[in-house]
């Protein structure tokens, strides 16, 4: 989709050439002489218009405006939780009306992160998967023109970062809805290696002699029971010196995950195919990294495999040993995904790391403990859990700090290893998150579960994209804030592709 940002009046905007106006009317509103202002002060004066947010006005043929639709939309303050929920409440009607080019009129200027839940509002809520329809739904919308009243170097650097996260977010959406015979670890690999030809990205993919060499035992015992063999994927941006320490991003790549011989109900088990979010995550920061070109380092590492039932797979009780040379008993396959992620996050030692954080649909306790709308965070640094919770807020993708005590550790003692793979139920995503900080311990970590916020369930399945949003915020805070991001010289009509 091509986004453009341009300076923009009410009067300016009854003269829009576009298929429709969304107009964002927030409080303090007064109306000026052109059409739309006379249009929005009667609306609001005769009560049919609030600025409550998610509030909508249908319009058709108003006079003295262009555009043949128009939908006036309250969003309160202005502030990006407004906005957001102001966007998501217009964007069905706007799909509905397969609308193609489109302008979003703000009537008061918005700071940065409204500007930006505004974009990406309108991405997602006209994002559609096609990639296995054998005759696809095409997206409508095309074209979409967001009019400030001012557009200066701030504005327009929110604006870039949006248009950056958008396509990384539409990126992780696509590979964590593709059904999984769609989604292989060969192909995730590829799909790695096509990022890699942006500038300052590079990607190396290993299969399972190099694994094997490494000695990835416990991220090899996952993948024995598949045909599909595994891949070991390193991605690396560079946009700072070689002596700045990277942040290593760890994304869970279970490409499908049955269970394995603790195999789960038949129930749903289609959306193990989303088991692969984390991984698709880290493919998403690292698209909008090579769009946006930070001052940063940053490290992607992906373990992919399938966790499949064949003759040849890891069994409970199994005791495997980890690339730290920890020895692991395996006494549920169904735990699969800590076992792959520790041995990336051993791995990760070698770039001597400034920070590691790994993200994963880990978990079905943490979906219990936090629903859909709050990832689960564990940090071994509290400075790290301040800025991923701050990142949370500012890119409206929000985590929530679960504690780490080291009594959580004891159910995962075990008598015929260094370490059982499970813990119980009780606390299950602590439990778990004790298990891979065993082997994060030599430098600062963080571990996201995004169990319950990686897709939907419903008539809305699919992918969220989630937290791409959250990692992009951290790292160019981490870079030295947004400002280290260069802005393109602000002017009338700038545009994007996503």
């Amino acid at each position: 989709m091509n986004f453009e940002i341009t300076p923009l009046s009410l009067a300016g905007a009854c003269q829009d050439k576009s298929d429709a106006l969304i107009v964002l009317v927030s409080e303090g509103f007064k109306p000026g002489k052109d059409a739309l202002s006379q249009l929005i002060g009667h609306a609001l004066q005769a009560k049919d218009l609030e600025f409550k947010a998610g509030k909508v006005l249908p319009g058709y043929l108003a006079p003295g405006i262009h555009a043949a639709r128009i939908w006036l939309v309250g969003c309160g303050q202005g502030s990006a939780a407004s906005v957001k929920t102001a966007i998501s409440a217009v964007m069905p009607a706007v799909k509905s009306a397969q609308i193609v080019n489109l302008t979003v009129v703000m009537v008061s200027s918005l700071d940065a992160v409204a500007l930006q839940a505004a974009v990406q509002g309108v991405a997602d809520g006209s994002y559609v998967y096609t990639t296995t329809l054998s005759k696809p739904i095409a997206r409508k919308l095309k074209k979409v023109r967001f009019g400030v009243p001012v557009l200066n170097a701030v504005a327009q650097t929110a604006f870039d970062t949006a248009v950056a996260t958008v396509s990384g977010v539409e990126l992780a959406k696509e590979w964590a809805n593709r059904p999984a015979n769609h989604a292989t670890p060969t192909l995730l690999a590829q799909a790695a290696q096509q990022l890699a030809k942006s500038a300052k990205l590079t990607c190396q993919v290993m299969g399972p002699k190099e694994v094997a060499k490494l000695g990835m035992g416990s991220f090899m015992s996952v993948a024995q029971g598949s045909r599909e063999p595994l891949r070991f994927i390193v991605l690396q941006y560079q946009g700072a010196s070689k002596q700045q320490s990277p942040v290593v991003l760890v994304g869970k790549g279970i490409t499908f995950d049955t269970g394995g011989i603790s195999m789960k109900p038949a129930a749903e088990m289609d959306e193990m195919k989303f088991d692969m979010s984390g991984a698709a995550s880290v493919l998403g920061v690292f698209k909008a990294l090579g769009q946006l070109k930070p001052s940063i380092n940053v490290v992607g590492l992906i373990p992919a495999c399938e966790n499949m039932p064949d003759g040849l797979a890891v069994k409970p009780g199994d005791v495997v040993t980890s690339m730290s040379g920890q020895t692991i008993e395996i006494l549920n396959t169904d735990a699969e995904g800590r076992l792959i992620l520790c041995d990336a996050l051993t791995y990760a030692e070698r770039f001597k790391p400034a920070a590691v954080i790994d993200i994963a649909t880990l978990t079905g306790a943490c979906m219990v403990a936090l629903g859909a709308v709050r990832s689960g965070l564990f940090a071994s640094n509290d400075a790290l859990a301040a800025a991923l919770l701050q990142a949370g807020e500012q890119a409206l993708d929000l985590c929530w700090r679960l504690p780490l005590d080291d009594d959580y550790a004891e159910g995962l003692k075990s008598n015929f290893a260094d370490v059982a793979n499970v813990g119980g139920r009780a606390g299950g995503a602590i439990t778990a998150a004790k298990f891979l900080q065993r082997f994060a311990a030599s430098y600062p970590w963080a571990h996201l579960d995004i169990a319950g916020t990686a897709w939907k369930n419903g008539a809305a399945k699919g992918a969220t994209g989630r937290p791409v949003g959250l990692l992009l915020q951290y790292l160019l805070a981490h870079s030295g804030s947004q400002a280290s991001v260069k802005p393109r010289k602000a002017k009338t009509g700038v545009s994007s592709r996503a």
